[in-house]
């Protein structure tokens, strides 16, 4: 009987040996390396020109500044290896220049109404002027 548990716990052990090999061997192949968001670095970049292109520096002021602000914290997150960091700024650099390119659409289409309807307004006030 002495044998059948000394059996036992040998097997145990290396039941125990394998089974935390195999959850270091999980860990280290689950773990990415953290490579730099260069791509997300890039996305974020052309999302505030398209929202500066997009007049976000007149109707938006607010949101391309916070935009800037958040890609120059980025560079420097980058400069100083903390690549989570630094996407995770990029990622609000893009949310903050997408809020401005999409505010700055919607002023320019509510000016643009605002002239159509100023513009239907005059031409009733001439229509009105010339009808007897």
């Amino acid at each position: 009987m002495k044998n059948f548990y000394l059996l036992k716990s040998y097997q145990m052990h290396r039941l125990v040996v394998v089974v935390a090999a195999a959850i270091f061997m999980a860990g280290c192949a689950s773990t990415p390396s953290n490579p730099a968001p260069t791509e997300q670095m890039a996305v974020s970049r052309s999302a505030i020109s398209s929202a500066i292109s997009a007049g976000g520096n007149d109707f938006a002021p607010l949101q391309v500044k916070s935009a800037m602000d958040k890609m120059d914290s980025a560079d420097k997150a980058v400069a100083d290896k903390n690549y989570v960091l630094a996407r995770r700024l990029a990622e609000q650099a893009q949310v903050d220049a997408k809020l401005a390119e999409a505010t700055a659409r919607a002023a320019k289409a509510q000016k643009s109404a605002d002239e159509l309807q100023e513009s239907n307004r005059v031409l009733r006030q001439e229509i009105d002027r010339k009808t007897p």
